[in-house]
């Protein structure tokens, strides 16, 4: 059993495509369909099925490659460590980053990551955009190392580890001559308000969007989606037009134009982005630079605030 097979087999079951695979490896594919086959060999059970239009994982398959991964990232490991002791830190990063965060937070983002590049400028960090829900299961599968996402949750799920680096305010941001208006007082509604309501909100497997659907379940009924975007900025343009009842954070609906704000009267809903990471923490030294170097920037350093998934 070779590296390079490990490597070739983990890089078509992530692309689920011999030829995706081999472009990403900038190889030729017959050769990484002999090394995969050849790895099959010596393992004596087939890791792939190849009978559909994609490639898919046996059973068998599936139980290899968290250990496959494993031992590229500890190849990895030793490489940056050695690294480490010569005074530059070199590697890659998987990083995910929540889309719909608004353009201040985005800001910041690209900040923090810049500070860190000056820092090592041999570390690559590969940023992917994604809805927050499919970014957590890319953590607990190894494809992310790092993510900012939005979460409905104030604990992480089982395996992750959460810094809450973002924790605002949820609010109804309206057209001035919204009928929900006359219904507030003191600038107030019932959540139950929004039963029949068009809404505007963010698109399904963000952090927001989840609030706003278990605060609707809470109320006994289900949300109305009228309009979806990625971008706060947007939503509130939809609300100032009369097209619905924006769902977004209130320093979001402060910024806006031509939109009156409500806040919900009871259990506040929030809008978080939090930090997360796997809990046996990155396994790669250049994942874990960024992590500390994310941890200090983002709040007290260290594991104070960290909150890691309970044992079950």
């Amino acid at each position: 059993m070779e590296l390079r097979q490990l490597r070739y087999f983990v890089a078509v079951a992530e692309e689920a495509n011999f030829t995706r695979a081999a472009a990403r490896l900038h190889l030729a594919q017959p050769g990484v369909s002999a090394q995969v086959r050849q790895l099959e060999r010596e393992l004596g059970e087939p890791l792939l099925d190849r009978s559909g239009r994609s490639v898919t994982l046996t059973e068998v398959g599936a139980a290899v490659l968290p250990y496959a991964r494993a031992a590229l990232a500890a190849v990895e490991g030793a490489r940056q460590t050695v690294a480490e002791f010569t005074g530059l830190l070199r590697g890659h990063v998987a990083f995910g980053l929540v889309s719909g965060a608004d353009a201040g937070w985005e800001g910041r983002a690209v900040s923090l990551l810049a500070d860190f590049h000056d820092a090592h400028p041999r570390v690559d960090v590969a940023v992917t955009t994604d809805g927050s829900e499919r970014m957590l299961l890319a953590l607990q599968r190894g494809e992310l190392d790092l993510a900012l996402l939005g979460t409905a949750e104030s604990e992480p799920p089982a395996g992750l580890s959460f810094r809450i680096v973002v924790d605002e305010a949820l609010v109804a941001a309206v057209a001035p001559d919204s009928p929900l208006l006359a219904l507030a007082e003191d600038g107030r509604i019932p959540p139950a308000a929004l039963r029949d309501q068009p809404l505007i909100c963010l698109p399904r497997g963000t952090g927001v969007r989840g609030v706003l659907e278990r605060v609707c379940a809470d109320a006994g009924f289900r949300p109305r989606i009228a309009f979806e975007a990625a971008a706060p900025k947007l939503l509130a343009g939809l609300a100032a037009r009369g097209l619905g009842v924006a769902i977004v954070p209130a320093p979001a609906a402060a910024r806006a134009e031509g939109v009156r704000t409500l806040e919900f009267d009871g259990a506040r809903p929030r809008g978080r982005i939090a930090l997360a990471w796997r809990a046996d923490g990155p396994a790669r030294p250049a994942a874990r630079a960024l992590l500390d170097h994310l941890r200090t920037a983002l709040g007290t350093p260290g594991r104070k605030g960290d909150r890691t998934a309970a044992k079950p």
